[in-house]
């Protein structure tokens, strides 16, 4: 039966993974919870959230804390998973972007111009997309619980309003390093720059690239308009969904109740995650891009047309790109969009 909610995914997960014989262990005192940002950034302030739920609800047995700047792998946020797969990390509230690398289907959110807003992202997450997803990842020895939100990405710069692919022409844009990233970004005549966010904020600082592309609670809480990113481009080109999970190492030392209270925490988490990611950005309350536009920012909204040009420009790295994340996966989350 096809999931219609977040929580039937996760729920599919739980039931096969609650299966497994609970390890004959004690808790430990912490359980480290690895993220790239913290407060007061939505994603840091979901993953507290889902440590501050779960020692609640288990009446402080359960204690999560909370390791922002992915300092548990050295800053290295690509290695993340890996190490969740080891066991090194107990728990992660990790970027699609970032777990790529190791499970190649998550370069599906980063398919050029795939979800045009909130509904599609949403209508991926919860349908059969999304739940193929969280079973490729449960078959990496991480066991995923629930979908939190990093935001749609949207592109900045020190040089010109952004209306048209012919305006991104030579302009440095640092972005995450994928592959995918670097041809999208070539494809539309830009020069792309693969560098950390540590890394990025000082290059913005001197120049050393023109521009980047972000959410746009990232880009306000950063205060990128204080290093010159002055003119922002509303194009929601890829979004960035977050995954609550657990090494599996770990997941099978807790009993089935613990491990009932830590997904409905992470769901919960994930929930809150997504409101306060999409919080002032949407037509009903445009609150924080009001707040971005008083400090000096210009703020371009590509039209239907405008957005299109883009896509067409980018049209050979989706086709080449689908077929290397798998044309099944791309084509049902495709479906998922236009049934939204």
């Amino acid at each position: 039966m096809r999931p219609t909610s977040i929580a039937s995914v996760a729920a599919v997960v739980l039931a096969a993974l609650t299966a497994l014989p609970a390890a004959a262990q004690s808790l430990k005192s912490e359980y480290k919870v690895s993220t790239v940002l913290g407060a007061p950034f939505p994603w840091g302030l979901s993953a507290q959230r889902w440590a501050d739920i779960v020692k609640e609800k288990s009446g402080g047995r359960i204690n999560l804390k909370v390791y922002p700047g992915a300092q548990l792998v050295g800053g290295d946020q690509t290695k993340e998973f890996t190490a969740m797969r080891q066991g090194v990390i107990d728990m992660a509230v990790g970027s699609t972007i970032n777990w790529s690398p190791q499970v190649a289907e998550l370069n599906l959110f980063s398919m050029p111009f795939l979800m045009p807003d909130f509904k599609a992202l949403d209508a991926i997450t919860s349908g059969p997309a999304g739940k193929k997803l969280f079973e490729i990842i449960a078959s990496k020895d991480v066991v995923p619980l629930a979908w939190g939100e990093n935001g749609f990405r949207e592109l900045s710069n020190s040089k010109r309003d952004i209306k048209k692919p012919e305006d991104l022409k030579g302009l440095k844009i640092r972005v995450v390093g994928s592959p995918l990233y670097n041809e999208t970004f070539t494809a539309l005549g830009a020069n792309p720059t693969q560098m950390s966010w540590a890394d990025a904020q000082p290059a913005l600082s001197t120049g050393a690239v023109d521009g980047q592309e972000n959410p746009l609670s990232v880009y306000n809480v950063s205060k990128l308009h204080t290093v010159g990113q002055k003119h922002l481009t509303l194009w929601g080109y890829v979004a960035d969904p977050l995954i609550f999970a657990v090494s599996k190492q770990v997941w099978t030392t807790f009993s089935p109740g613990d491990q009932k209270i830590i997904t409905e925490a992470a769901l919960e988490a994930g929930k809150y995650g997504k409101e306060i990611a999409r919080k002032g950005i949407t037509p009903e309350d445009p609150s924080l891009l009001k707040e971005i536009e008083g400090n000096g920012v210009t703020i371009t909204r590509l039209s239907a047309d405008e957005q299109k040009a883009f896509q067409k420009a980018t049209v050979a790295v989706y086709d080449k790109w689908k077929a290397k994340i798998g044309a099944d996966l791309v084509t049902a989350a495709e479906k998922s969009v236009a049934a939204r």
